[in-house]
């Protein structure tokens, strides 16, 4: 029997589209997870905490393509620091990464943590390949679900974003991980470039509400990366699905309506 491919963060958003994926092709899936969940045909879940170290070795071992998919707001460049060296004992064939877009441009501590976490990786004598992609349609959504139930809702003006689908990226993933190692491959984000704004509009339209959206302006050198695009990809692919697909997917039908930004 072939050694299963260990998917980190495999109960997240990305994991839980990533693994039918992986079975579909064929493959066994170990599926590591700070809190485990239920092994199924084909299918092993174990604990373990890639931050702490705990578990990580044992949930490695037998393995030889490792697709690295956990991710939080912080810790990102640890936990992978103690997942490359659990690879490294288990001596890991292929080790697949999933980073941002904007990761070496934008900063952000959480983007910082995830070049880190690419120089790792890309350090370690470990055969390996790295994807940035861009935003999820699905972190969108949270963000614009919460910015609409304030009864005026802040634009930040000059931002654009790219956003792709989570089921574009983690067929990609699937790809390149059945592949050969290949390094840094090119960026994949959605098909269009979106302002801020476009993407609350487009929101609220397939939500049927009403809000008065403001044009505010992000400080700093956050702002000023944001406005010259240091989140878009200029050399890349692109995924099939618009927001605007996503949405119509996602939401119920409603009367479509929309605030007027002022």
């Amino acid at each position: 029997m072939s050694a299963p491919i260990l998917v980190t963060g495999g109960t997240g958003t990305l994991g839980r589209l990533v693994t039918p994926l992986l079975r579909e092709a064929g493959h066994s899936v170990r599926v590591l997870s700070r809190r485990g969940g239920r092994s199924g045909p084909g299918v092993e879940h174990v604990t373990a905490d890639l931050v702490s170290g705990d578990g990580v070795d044992s949930a490695v071992h037998g393995t030889e393509t490792v697709l690295h998919l956990a991710g939080g707001p912080k810790g990102d460049d640890q936990a992978t620091r103690n997942l490359v060296r659990a690879a490294q004992r288990a001596g890991v064939r292929h080790l697949v990464y999933i980073s941002v877009i904007g990761a070496d441009r934008v900063p952000l501590a959480w983007l910082r943590s995830k070049l880190d976490a690419e120089r790792t990786i890309a350090g370690s004598g470990l055969p390996w390949t790295a994807l940035r992609a861009a935003q999820f349609h699905d972190l969108v959504l949270a963000v614009a679900e919460k910015m609409a139930k304030l009864p005026v809702v802040p634009a930040p003006g000059g931002l654009r974003f790219q956003p792709v689908d989570a089921r574009d990226v983690a067929g990609r993933l699937v790809d390149l991980a059945l592949g050969e190692p290949a390094g840094q491959v090119p960026d994949l984000a959605g098909p269009r470039v979106y302002e801020m704004d476009e993407l609350i509009r487009g929101y609220l339209r397939a939500v049927g509400k009403r809000r008065l959206l403001l044009q505010v302006r992000l400080p700093g050198k956050v702002g000023r990366a944001y406005r010259a695009g240091a989140n878009l990809t200029l050399d890349g692919a692109t995924g099939s699905r618009t927001w605007e697909a996503f949405l119509a997917e996602r939401l119920p039908r409603r009367d479509p309506q929309c605030a007027t930004a002022r």
